[in-house]
């Protein structure tokens, strides 16, 4: 099993929250190449089932299982624990930990499904101001999904779909390189869904906006057709 004493600096943290876990050995790649391992409560649970331990559990520890919370307490896991009334999710706080220890990169894993609540608020912590100038991304197996606040740049290869959502209100000044259907100083308006299913044209594809934040959606072609069991690097 992974696990053990945290190091420290500018590393790549993974986040694994109590959601839903599809693609296992595509998560599993991503989990076995961090630094230091969050569990937001009963993420710890998918994290055993898989031979891994994580280095901190944190939150009110009212979705992990009983063993698995024995095991953490008896190892070298740090336990950060919260009361169950809070302002907020054990994903947030995770993500607040995971700041706070210097992270340069952080990905989410189990950030979706089960319930729609959960799932929303979840893609809407990634405009944490926190997060800000932190490579932050959520990986469900299939996507990629990031922030971009004045640019982004999606790395992987022609024909990768990637869907630009404004997020909080329209997103101005969008211009695009190396995307099928280019966008040169325009608006995408909060609501509408002109965004969706763009296209990666090389292996670069590069975003910039004045203003408003863009939910950038990166999903590798063969994803999509089910060819191999690792996507393109995060963006």
């Amino acid at each position: 099993m992974s696990g053990g004493a945290a190091p420290a600096g500018g590393m790549h943290i993974v986040v694994v929250a109590n959601g839903e876990f599809s693609q296992t050995a595509r998560l599993l790649r991503v989990v076995d190449g961090a630094q230091v391992i969050i569990a937001a409560d009963g993420g710890a649970n998918w994290l055993a089932s898989q031979g891994r331990l994580p280095h901190v559990l944190i939150g009110d520890m009212d979705s992990v299982a009983p063993e698995v919370l024995r095991a953490l307490e008896e190892g070298e896991c740090r336990l950060l624990r919260h009361a169950r009334d809070k302002d907020e999710t054990d994903t947030e706080l995770a993500l607040l930990e995971a700041s706070a220890l210097g992270a340069g990169r952080i990905t989410v894993l189990g950030a979706l499904g089960r319930r729609i609540d959960h799932a929303l608020a979840n893609v809407f912590l990634l405009a944490m101001p926190q997060l800000a100038g932190v490579e932050a991304a959520i990986f469900d197996g299939t996507s990629y999904l990031t922030l971009a606040r004045q640019s982004s740049v999606v790395r992987g290869q022609a024909g990768d779909v990637v869907s630009l959502l404004p997020l909080g209100g329209d997103a101005e000044g969008i211009s695009t390189e190396g995307l099928q259907y280019p966008l040169r100083d325009e608006t995408l308006s909060f609501g509408l869904a002109r965004g969706v299913s763009n296209a990666l044209l090389q292996p670069e594809g590069r975003i910039t906006l004045r203003k408003g934040m863009l939910l950038v959606i990166h999903t590798p072609a063969h994803s999509l057709e089910g060819q191999g069991d690792e996507p393109g690097s995060a963006p």
